[in-house]
């Protein structure tokens, strides 16, 4: 059983407040979204994920930026930190080994307290020029590299019943600029981007992706997130059929209200919209702008949530322990 509407909600706080929780029920988003504003402890966020679900009546997913490094919201003295992936990897003895680890760990973490979906993993490869607040986050510089590494990551969640989310498509490496504050412009040629579409094209099987919002302008003019021409390319030439999210709907990357932004995300093919921060009014807006979800996208959301699994048993402490070692100087 899915939800009628086409977006996934942040909520404001520790609990679910009798508003949001009259809101959640009538709009019925696919999903949900959590920061570290709503984290505390883990019986805490055990309480709030049970809430969520309450208050729409179903199993719906709910996700989390749960990275490791920089963009980690469930941290510490509760959950195991990370270093941020570019390090890691080039400090790994055995980098496949570590990132499976890494996320294996993560996984189990983010099962344990009601989370069903992360994400991650990060597909952009990076490049010299790569903005900082995505460059570390990458992890490697080559298709090939980044394309295996992403795939261990996302194998390992799958394991643990958690489904990744792979991002940004069709790439973000090149942006030099914070998309959370402005609208980066790629202006590489058809030819030097099919790099960066390599590894979403070898992972085209995963069950969800995020968008990218970033113009490429020898494709096309407007951000991939509201281009038909840039979901087309993810569509048909990468070849993901699987459930399509925006990223962030409120990100400075976009102009135009929520709303515009909204219908023009869903018109240009997105399945849903991610709508993580904002006061009520915005949700509303939001959820009114995006209506209900059509049979394609149903579609992909339900095979998408066939994949939650049961979580397999996992030595934590072992697991911990290994990783360590591996990246022991």
């Amino acid at each position: 059983m899915i939800g009628r509407g086409a977006a996934i909600f942040g909520c404001d706080g520790l609990t679910l407040g009798t508003e949001e929780r009259a809101f959640f029920r009538d709009a019925d988003p696919f999903g949900f979204i959590l920061f570290a504003r709503n984290v505390d402890a883990p019986e805490q966020l055990r309480r709030l994920t049970a809430e969520l679900r309450e208050a729409v009546g179903r199993d719906a997913p709910i996700l989390v930026d749960q990275e490791g490094g920089r963009v980690q919201r469930l941290r510490a003295p509760h959950w195991a930190e990370h270093l941020p992936a570019l390090d890691m990897m080039t400090r790994a003895r055995d980098p496949h080994r570590a990132m499976k680890l890494r996320f294996a760990l993560i996984a189990a973490e983010l099962r344990a307290v009601g989370i069903d979906a992360n994400c991650a993993p990060v597909a952009d490869v990076a490049t010299d020029a790569t903005h900082p607040f995505l460059r570390n986050r990458c992890y490697g510089f080559d298709p090939s590299t980044v394309t295996e590494l992403a795939r261990v990551a996302a194998d390992a969640h799958l394991a643990q019943g958690v489904l990744p989310v792979i991002k940004h498509m069709p790439g973000h490496g090149r942006a030099t600029a914070d998309s959370h504050r402005d609208l980066p412009t790629v202006t590489a040629d058809r030819a030097t981007l099919e790099g960066d579409f390599a590894p979403f094209r070898a992972l085209n099987h995963l069950p969800m992706a995020m968008t990218a919002h970033i113009v490429f302008s020898a494709l096309d003019d407007r951000p991939a997130t509201c281009s038909p021409v840039m979901i087309d390319l993810i569509r048909q030439d990468i070849g993901f059929d699987g459930l399509l999210m925006t990223d962030d709907i409120e990100m400075e990357a976009l102009s135009g209200s929520v709303a515009e932004r909204t219908r023009l995300s869903l018109a240009a093919g997105c399945d849903v919209v991610l709508h993580c921060n904002g006061a009520m009014p915005a949700r509303r807006a939001v959820a009114e702008a995006a209506g209900e979800m059509g049979p394609d996208a149903r579609r992909r959301a339900e095979a998408a949530l066939a994949l939650r699994t049961p979580a397999r048993a996992i030595d934590v402490a072992a697991l911990s322990a290994e990783l360590s070692d591996l990246l022991d100087a």
